[in-house]
């Protein structure tokens, strides 16, 4: 079956008057039908960049893609004029972002948002209609007292309301992709769960395809069938999420991992780490960008950078010197 959104040799460069720097390296994967893909790694690695590239809604004139394709139903986005990426973008593809009040508008009432996308891409209903379906929506989405929401401003509106809200506002055309941006980040460990069971249910109900990028792997294990792990820029290792898991195979996934805390760890013992930093994109290492921080690295790290290649069946890791362990 053809994947519902294939993403080939994608690269995107961000220039400013100094420098130009190449912040998302030749990505490549697909996203099935009905299917949850994660994408995990460190701030800065180019989770939130990928994501924008779908959406074409990268900063201007700062940022470029300057090759690949993103292919949604065999449909090159990179090629769709303004007009087309309107059509596509809030009705076919969805995203929920990071912080919704820096999404919502502050100066308009959540009632006159939410309508505004019936009116981008649903002008046939009524205005009568238009107001059913957004209530019913609001309570879909667990919004308390919706019609009372619908005239207050996001600032009356708790945090974990707000991020319904922008739910609310992503499934309303029933979309046949949602992109999740860490919308649970900035929410307590409650209201997080109550937001991944409802991107859960529905998903189930809509039957559409999910991207959650999140440097949280504790949410990638609860709800992702597979997993892509970035690092700098690059997909260093991509499999399911059991085999992640299970058993790590580039050295960067695996001190991702054993950072976790463990229930059977011993009290106040301190957490493993990563050495050293991410490098800054205007000063990339030669070779693996992960080389300098990489305890398996070997001489043929630093000549040349890993190809992603699969590794074994349905493992893709870009590494010269493979881990390999269980975590």
């Amino acid at each position: 079956m053809r994947p519902i959104l294939s993403v080939r040799d994608l690269c995107v460069s961000f220039s400013s008057d100094e420098m130009t720097a190449q912040v998302v390296n030749n990505i490549s994967f697909d996203l099935e039908q009905g299917e949850t893909l994660g994408i995990v790694g460190e701030s800065g690695c180019g989770k939130s960049v990928t994501s924008l590239s779908i959406m074409r809604l990268l900063p201007h004139p700062a940022a470029k893609i300057t090759s690949g394709q993103i292919l949604f139903n065999r449909e090159n986005l990179l090629l769709a004029d303004v007009k087309r990426m309107r059509q596509i973008r809030g009705n076919r593809i969805a995203m929920i972002f990071q912080e919704p009040m820096t999404a919502l508008n502050p100066v308009h009432k959540i009632g006159k948002q939410i309508m505004e996308v019936f009116r981008l891409h649903r002008p046939e209903l009524s205005k009568k209609d238009a107001n059913k379906e957004a209530l019913e929506m609001m309570e879909r989405v667990g919004i308390s007292a919706a019609k009372q929401r619908m005239s207050e401003y996001p600032h009356q509106l708790s945090g974990g309301m707000r991020q319904r809200v922008m739910i609310a506002m992503a499934l309303i055309c029933k979309p046949d992709i949602l992109i999740a941006d860490e919308p649970t980040t900035a929410l307590d460990v409650t209201i997080q769960a109550q937001i991944l069971d409802l991107i859960a249910e529905m998903q189930r109900d809509l039957g559409m395809s999910v991207i959650f990028i999140t440097h949280d792997l504790g949410v990638i294990a609860e709800i992702c069938d597979r997993v892509i792990v970035m690092y700098a820029g690059n997909i260093v290792e991509q499999a399911t999420v059991e085999k992640i898991f299970e058993q790590p195979y580039h050295p960067y996934t695996t001190g991702l991992l054993q950072s976790i805390p463990k229930l059977d760890s011993t009290p106040k013992e301190r957490l493993r780490t990563i050495s050293g930093s991410v490098p800054s994109h205007a000063n990339m290492p030669q070779g693996c960008r992960f080389n300098n921080r990489c305890p398996n690295a070997i001489s043929e790290c630093s000549a040349k950078p890993p190809q992603l290649e699969e590794f074994a069946k349905d493992r893709l890791v870009a590494c010269f010197n493979p881990t390999g362990i269980w975590c």
